[in-house]
Order: structure tokens, then sequence, then C-alpha cells
């Protein structure tokens, strides 16, 4: 992965080769750097460790796989290509904050420092998470400190995205995708061999609970409706992140999207399907760890020759690195294009704008490694807390941006800063209504809050004019 970030650190001469790769990304590129970017470590220590929890953890397990799955199948069909288009026709636009400061013609650049700004907060949180997991992964297998095993893992990442930017991390999500694809079906396979069996498997997981695994979470008797709706609001999230709709902006055509989708839903199903019989199936043959989110770590360690070990948990790592490395990129580019310019009020040069990323870079990884010094930090928790937040701020702009002529400035400001806050708010409060997954009530509140703005207000012309010209060239392509 260093090599890479070397490889690239030359070819990477300006801002829009930092944070886009010049739009040149093929099918195969874009499918599998989206979705390594977007899984990350929680892919394999999180969700497993939810699942590890029999039954009701096992069953949210589930229904937030089936979420990300329709969210993931959702957002390449209706957001992909329109976002692709949109972005290089309003503007060139090379981040979201630019598309939506060029979409609303946001003279003043309140929406675009705002995006910028709920970026940095959501995706500090995000970035932690991912170093909270390298931690745990250089603790469980090498007995290291937390702190250090984190540091380790922090210290590469910052490397190769520093130097090698976007296609860097682009050429690096892909090669860790595949060894995630690969690792994640052969771990659950090998243990069920080990244990001798389906049959096998089936006694040790009635041995250690009286419940059956139904369709629906439970409580007290009746369907748990709250857990049913958090889990599936995941999906929601995805219609917002940053560091997969960057791959829809960046790849080279838009009809390469059809053929980017397939790819990306095989990959998705499989390997979320796998993270959830990796956490029952090592219930079987692991019941007693005192900490879930170790189950995939500890399996290995138990099951494979050292060899075969290193390279399976070489998946967890390249699961960290790749999302964190996007992360951060995100988070460089919120600050040298969209805020530092308008802050400072100076345009700089095109070098001076890529050292700035850079050391941006920096600054939001050591920022990172403080938010995740804690050992108990839960990966599941943090990385919920980012994506919903995320989700709910910037998912509805998205959504109406693209597919509503009618919405204006004043409803996308609007809108983004109430669910930003609403998310914020919900997720520090607890009890009755407030146990609902904060990205549905933020979600929700911003598009009606998008919706009255928007209708209350006047929308340019030109902006509608541009509209139909954004439909009118996406229907030229398959």
């Amino acid at each position: 992965m260093l090599g890479i970030g070397f490889k690239f650190y030359n070819k990477t001469d300006d801002l829009s080769e930092y944070i886009l790769g010049g739009r040149k990304l093929n099918s195969w590129l874009t499918a599998m750097s989206a979705q390594a970017s977007d899984m990350s470590g929680w892919l394999l220590i999180g969700l497993p460790g939810t699942a590890y929890v029999l039954y009701n953890g096992t069953l949210e397990g589930i229904w937030t796989a089936i979420g990300l799955m329709l969210g993931t199948y959702l957002n390449w069909l209706v957001v992909a290509k329109r976002l692709r288009t949109y972005t290089q026709i309003a503007g060139n636009a090379l981040t979201l904050p630019d598309y939506f400061e060029n979409r609303f013609r946001d003279k003043k650049h309140f929406l675009k420092s705002f995006a910028a700004i709920f970026t940095l907060i959501f995706f500090l949180v995000y970035t932690a998470s991912q170093f909270a997991a390298g931690g745990k992964l250089f603790n469980t297998i090498f007995g290291v400190n937390y702190t250090t095993g984190l540091l380790i893992g922090a210290v590469i990442i910052l490397i190769y995205t520093a130097m090698g930017g976007f296609n860097a991390v682009c050429w690096t999500d892909t090669i860790m995708g595949v060894t995630m694809f690969f690792a994640l079906i052969i771990v659950p396979v090998g243990a069920i061999m080990h244990m001798g069996g389906f049959g096998e498997l089936h006694m040790r997981l009635a041995s250690l609970t009286t419940e059956s695994l139904g369709l629906f979470p439970q409580q007290n008797g009746a369907i748990n409706t709250m857990l049913l709706a958090s889990s599936l609001g995941w999906g929601l999230g995805y219609f917002g992140q940053p560091h997969i709709l960057v791959r829809f902006m960046a790849v080279e055509s838009p009809d390469m999207i059809k053929k980017s989708r397939i790819i990306a839903m095989i990959w998705v199903i499989i390997t979320l399907s796998a993270a959830i019989a990796i956490g029952v199936v090592g219930k079987a043959y692991m019941p007693n760890l005192a900490d879930g989110e170790t189950v995939y770590m500890s399996m290995i360690y138990d099951m494979f020759p050292p060899a075969l070990a290193g390279i399976l948990l070489c998946a967890i790592l390249a699961a960290i690195m790749s999302t964190a490395s996007s992360q951060l990129l995100v988070c460089a580019s919120a600050v040298s294009n969209d805020l530092l310019p308008h802050l400072l009020k100076k345009d700089f040069s095109g070098s001076g704008m890529l050292w700035i990323s850079r050391l941006t870079v920096i600054i939001v990884c050591i920022i990172a490694i403080a938010l995740a010094l804690d050992p108990t930090s839960s990966v599941f928790g943090l990385v919920a807390c980012a994506w919903g937040g995320i989700g709910a701020t910037f998912g509805p702009i998205i959504l109406f941006s693209l597919f509503w002529k009618r919405m204006t400035l004043q409803g996308a400001i609007c809108g983004m800063l109430v669910g930003g806050i609403v998310d914020i708010l919900w997720y520090l409060l607890s009890g009755g209504i407030f146990d609902i997954y904060e990205i549905i009530p933020g979600f929700l509140l911003s598009s009606l809050t998008i919706i009255i703005v928007s209708l209350a207000t006047k929308v340019p012309q030109d902006m509608l004019d541009e509209y139909d010209e954004v439909v009118k060239f996406e229907r030229s392509f398959k």
C-alpha cells in the first residue's frame, strides 16, 4: 500500500488529481473502491460482534445488513448517474460542497462552509472508529498495547493517503476489497468444517440459548419495531456519504455505472452475509469471548496456520485502511477546497492547495487518534454515530437537489442544519422515541424542512434551466 502511495506521489500535481483523480476511474475501480471504502473495519469487527450476541444481536445484524444492501442498490441505481452528470455540468465540482454551491448559486458560501464543518465533525468520529479497529487488531493478534497498535495503523494510512491522494486510495481500496471478499468467505466455512459440519453447529448454538432465530427481533413477546426500524435505517445513510458519492463523481463516463452497480451489489451481498455468518458461527465455535468484536480475529488465530492466518488478518487492516484513507481525503478536501479559501479570503495556487490538503490529512489524523484512544471504544457504536450524522445531514439535500428542480438555496441551508443538529441532539438523548436510530428523525425532518422552505422561497430561472439540461444530457447515456 505504501508502494502505491509512492507511485502516485509523482503523478499527482494538482488538486483535481489529488481529490478526484481527474475523473478517470473505470467500472471496476469505481465499484470496488466505493464498496471497500464504505464497509470499513466495521464489516469484520463491528457487524460480526453484533451478530455474535444470540439472537437479538444476530437479528439486528441481519436487518442492518438488509438495510445496507437496499441502500447500496438504490444509491447506485438512483443517485450515481445523475450525480456524475450534475457535478460535471454544474461548474465541474470536485467535492460535494462544491456541487452544493454551484447547484444553488451560493455566492456567499454559506452552504459550502456548513457542509465542510459537518463533514469534519462526523468524519473525525468515523476515522476514529477505524483507528480503534486497528488498535483492537494489533492488541488481539500481537499483544501490543492498544494505543501502540492504533498508532501503527494510523501512521501507515497517513503516509500513503497524504502522498498519493485519490488515485492511490482507489487502487489500494480495490486490492483491499478483493482481500476482504475472500477472507470473509474462508473464515466461516473453515470454522464449520472444523466443528464437523452444520449438524454440530446447530447443536452448539442450541446449547447456548433456548431462543430460536426468528424473522424479526423480539421484545417482551412482540416485534421490536424500534430496533427493526433502526436497523433498516442504516440504508438511508448511503445517500449522503461523501467518501462513497465521490466515486460516482470520479467515474470516467456515466454509461460505466451500470456495470459498476452489478459488481458492487455482488460484492456487498456476499460480504455482508459472510460477516453475519462469522458472528453466528463464531459464537458456536468460541462462545466465551469477552469482546464479541474480536470474534473474527480470534477464530483465525485459533484455526489457521500462521502463513494463512496472516493473510486473512490482513483483511481487517485492508478494511480499516480503505475507509480511513477515503475519510481523511474527504476531510482534507473539505478544509483545503471548501473552507480555508473563504475563511482566509485568499485563493491559493494549485501546488499551495495540494500541500494544504496534505497538511490537513496530518492534522485530521492526529485528532482522530486522540478520539480513539479509549480502548473500550465500540467500533459499531462509533460507526453508527458518524454514519447517521452524515446521512441525515447530506442525504436529503443530495436526493432533492438531484431530483426536485424546485429546491432552493434557502431550503438546502435550512435542511442541512436541521438534519445535522437533530441527529446530534437525538444521539445525546435516550429513552422512548429517542432510542430509534437518530438518522431516521434527522433524515425525515431535514426532508420536511427542505420542502417547506423551498416552496416558500423563489428559485432562479437559470437553476431551472440547468436542471433541464442535466436531465436531457443524462438521458443521452444508456
